[in-house]
C-alpha cells in the first residue's frame, strides 16, 4: 500500500551515515542491553554510554549524538536536571526519556516533553521484563530511528544556509544562537512554529460534511501529547455541545495524566473513558492505556465500551477501532482529526468515517514530529484538509460551530 511505504520512508535516514545514539541509565544491565540492541541495528551507532546525567552532559560535545535515550532516576544527576543542560549544548539534539510505569515517572515524562524532550519510551518494571520485552525493544528502536532521521533532515537546510553565509552568498546578518533552548526551539522540532511547506505534495481532498458535527474524534501518537495540548487550547468552548474522544498511543498511568492535561488545556472536564458510561457534551474522553476504546449506541444514547481485544497496528489502544465505531454511531456528523505519529494507525478509520459522510482533518508533514499516521491518512484521499498544527485548533472550532470555511 502506498501509505505504508510512505510511513516507512518518513522514518528512514536520508543518508548512509548511521544515526548516532547515546544511552544514559544508571542500571548497568539495562545500559548494556540497550547499547547492544541499538548497536545491532545497521542504521544506528552507539557513540556514548553513561551511568548518570552529569557524565552524559560532559560528553555531549565530544560524542555529538543525534539521539539520547535518557533515564529519569539516576544518582548524582537525574534525567530532568540533565535534559536542559544537554539541549543547551546541542539545540537540535533529540532526547527520548525512558522511565518505568509509575505515576510519578509518567508525570515527569510528560513534563519533559514540554521542556524539550522529543518523546518517551516506557520501560518494563524489572530487568528481567526489559530483557524479554519484544514490544519495548521494537518501540525503542523505531522511535530512535524515526526521530533521529527527522532531526538530521531538519538540520540539512540550516547547514546549507550557514555555508552560503560563510561563502558570502547571503547578505543577511546571521543572528546569534542562544545557549539555552527556548520555546521556539522546542516548537521548531515539533513543527508548530513552521509554516506549511511551500513544495508540499498535493493530495486529493473532499468537501466537509454539510452536517454540523455531533462528536470530535482525535487520533495521535509520537509527538501527540504536545500537539493535543496545543489543539485543545484553541478549541476551548467550541466543544461545549459535543463530546471529544481521543486515542493517543500510551501505556496505562500515562493516559490518566494525559486526560488531566487535556482538561487543563481546554478548561473542560476530561477523563479516561469508562466502560458503559454515556458520552456527555463538553467532556473529553481519553482511551485508557492497555484497552481499546470504542463507542456503541444503546437505547438512543452513545456509550463508551472498553475492550481487551488484541493490538491493532501494534497498538492498544488503537485509533482504527475508535474511528470505526464513531462512524457507525454518528455517521455524517463526525469531525475526525489525525495528528503526528508513527505508523499508519487511523488510515483505515478515516476511510470508514469518510464513507459514512463524516469529515477528516490531518496534520501536515512540516509540523508533524513524525508524519506516519497523518501521512497515511493524507494518502487515502479522503481528508477535507491537511493543515499545519497551529491552524488545526482554530479550524476545529469553526467547523464545530457550523462554519467549514
Amino acid at each position: 500500500m502506498a501509505f505504508a511505504q510512505r510511513s516507512v520512508s518518513a522514518g528512514a535516514s536520508p543518508s548512509s551515515d548511521p544515526i548516532k545514539v547515546m544511552v544514559v541509565d544508571d542500571a548497568v544491565v539495562i545500559r548494556g542491553l540497550l547499547t547492544r540492541w541499538l548497536g545491532e541495528d545497521k542504521g544506528l551507532k552507539v557513540v556514548g554510554s553513561h551511568r548518570n546525567g552529569k557524565l552524559a552532559v560532559e560528553d555531549i560535545e565530544k560524542s555529538n549524538p543525534d539521539v539520547v535515550v535518557l533515564d529519569i532516576e539516576m544518582p548524582e544527576m537525574d534525567g530532568m536536571t540533565a535534559l536542559p543542560l544537554m539541549l543547551a549544548k546541542k539545540r537540535d539534539l533529540v532526547v527520548i526519556m525512558a522511565s518505568t510505569l509509575t505515576r510519578r515517572n509518567a508525570e515527569i515524562s510528560l513534563k519533559a516533553l514540554s521542556l524539550g524532550a522529543a518523546d518517551y519510551v516506557p520501560k518494563p518494571e524489572s530487568n528481567s521484563e526489559v530483557t524479554t520485552s519484544i514490544d519495548f525493544r521494537r518501540e525503542l528502536i523505531e522511535k530512535v530511528k524515526a526521530l533521529g532521521a527527522r532531526a538530521i533532515r531538519m538540520r540539512g537546510p540550516a547547514r546549507t544556509m550557514r555555508a552560503e553565509t560563510r561563502a558570502g552568498k547571503s547578505s543577511q546578518p546571521v543572528k546569534p544562537v542562544s545557549a539555552r533552548p527556548t520555546t521556539d526551539t522546542r516548537a521548531s522540532f515539533r513543527g508548530a512554529a513552521q509554516p506549511a511547506a511551500a513544495a508540499a505534495p498535493k493530495f486529493q481532498t473532499r468537501p466537509y460534511s454539510s452536517v454540523r458535527p455531533r462528536i470530535l474524534a482525535i487520533g495521535s501518537s509520537t509527538g501527540g501529547p504536545q500537539a493535543l495540548q496545543d489543539v485543545m487550547k484553541e478549541v476551548g468552548t467550541a466543544m461545549n455541545d459535543v463530546p471529544v474522544v481521543i486515542t493517543q498511543h500510551m501505556p496505562p498511568t500515562f493516559t490518566s495524566i494525559l486526560a488531566e492535561h487535556m482538561g487543563k488545556a481546554a478548561l473542560r472536564p476530561a477523563k479516561e473513558g469508562e466502560d458503559g458510561e454515556v458520552l456527555k457534551p463538553g467532556t473529553i474522553y481519553v482511551a485508557p492505556g492497555g484497552k481499546h476504546m470504542i463507542l456503541e449506541k444503546d437505547a438512543g444514547a452513545v456509550k463508551v465500551r472498553l475492550t481487551d481485544d488484541p493490538p491493532v497496528n501494534f497498538c492498544k489502544p488503537a485509533v482504527d477501532p475508535l474511528f470505526d465505531s464513531v462512524a457507525k454511531a454518528y455517521g455524517s456528523a463526525v469531525l475526525s482529526v489525525i495528528l503526528t505519529g508513527m505508523g499508519h494507525d487511523g488510515a483505515d478509520g478515516v476511510k470508514t468515517i469518510a464513507s459514512g459522510g463524516g469529515s477528516v482533518i490531518t496534520q501536515d508533514e512540516a509540523t508533524s514530529v513524525v508524519w506516519g499516521m497523518p501521512g497515511a491518512a493524507a494518502q487515502t484521499g479522503v481528508c477535507c484538509e491537511i493543515l499545519p498544527l497551529n491552524q488545526i485548533g482554530p479550524k476545529i472550532a469553526r467547523v464545530l460551530k457550523g462554519n467549514t470555511r
